[in-house]
């Protein structure tokens, strides 16, 4: 697929058009300005990937969280710079995915990796991470430590899911521990440190730690499911990527209990486009999809019961419908 076929491919995303709209604004301009370096390459490459259209979920949930805990104009700016914070980290952590995984494609386009190389790539990795933590660094010692944990979490989930690559004996608990960590922990430290800087009581703080931790792991499942039911123009990427890269998706993992075929093909070094298919075809048919499904409505459930503890607000019903989107991606 060319560059220009590729860049008009967009996913198929969840439409955040909230009442946070401002602040989301207030986002991108910081997210701008954080992006500017000294050296220009870093600034065009940061920009390359964090200004293409990522879908800023967990930017929203922050600041929808912030604003259901009663948070006031009083210290918008801290929830703004937050928002900042979580999103840098994680397209910090999209560069150095993409070198690991030798990523040719990102959001529809060419990856960083594929532009601009490998040393470029990592190194501007590590410039958005400084970037966050220097957002982070004039808040007290409490919230600091949610953000640290939260990077270190990302870097454990990502060796984790190095050891079971290829790996057919990974199991259930496994893959949950991967995403845990690899996906959900920004969201949980987003949605924690939102409720905290509104001034939520503690019992708050964890109920909005929880819906974050399983808004995440919602988020994750229905990216795994689309990305074996999707097409390639709903995505903006091959079909497949996971099986290629040997990582180990939902359906992939759910599926390898029953069937002897899928298990031979995910230990297999690499695989043929002609496999990568036969593959798709089998998970598509199996029960695996339905079930990775369930589980996504599971975990939706749950974050929308920890929702719950906050008052009825506009801002609430907003989260709520931010979940709805999240699992209608795949209903």
């Amino acid at each position: 697929m060319n560059s220009a076929r590729a860049a008009s491919a967009r996913p198929k995303q969840p439409e955040i058009s909230f009442s946070v709209a401002t602040e989301l604004e207030r986002v991108e301009d910081r997210l701008r300005a954080a992006l500017t370096s000294r050296e220009a390459l870093l600034t065009e490459i940061s920009n390359y990937l964090v200004l293409s259209g990522g879908k800023r979920v967990r930017p929203a949930v922050a600041l929808l969280v912030y604003r259901a805990c009663g948070g006031s104009d009083g210290r918008l700016g801290d929830i703004v710079d937050v928002a900042v914070a979580l999103e840098l980290i994680h397209s910090a952590s999209l560069l150095h995915d993409d070198i690991i995984d030798g990523s040719t494609f990102r959001r529809g386009r060419d990856s960083a990796l594929r532009r601009f190389g490998l040393a470029e790539t990592l190194v501007a990795g590590d410039f958005l991470f400084g970037q966050a933590y220097h957002l982070c660094a004039r808040f007290d010692e409490r919230l600091i430590h949610w953000a640290v944990q939260a990077c270190i979490a990302l870097t454990e989930g990502e060796i984790m899911q190095g050891r079971f690559r290829r790996n057919p004996q990974v199991t259930l608990d496994d893959y949950f521990e991967i995403v845990s960590r690899k996906t959900a922990s920004l969201f949980q430290a987003g949605a924690r440190t939102a409720a905290y800087l509104a001034g939520a009581g503690e019992p708050v703080i964890e109920a909005m730690a929880a819906a974050g931790e399983h808004v995440g792991l919602t988020f994750q499942i229905i990216d795994d499911v689309i990305d074996v039911t999707g097409t390639e123009a709903e995505i903006g990427k091959p079909v497949g990527i996971d099986l290629r890269d040997g990582n180990p998706s939902l359906p992939v993992v759910l599926a390898l209990r029953d069937d002897a075929e899928i298990r031979t093909l995910f230990e297999k070094p690499s695989l043929s486009d002609g496999e990568v298919g036969a593959m798709l075809g089998r998970l598509r048919r199996s029960p695996a999809i339905e079930q990775a499904r369930r589980l996504a409505h599971e975990h939706a459930g749950a974050s929308r019961e920890a929702l719950l503890r906050v008052p009825e607000s506009s801002f609430r019903t907003q989260l709520l419908g931010l979940v709805e989107q999240l699992v209608e991606r795949v209903s």
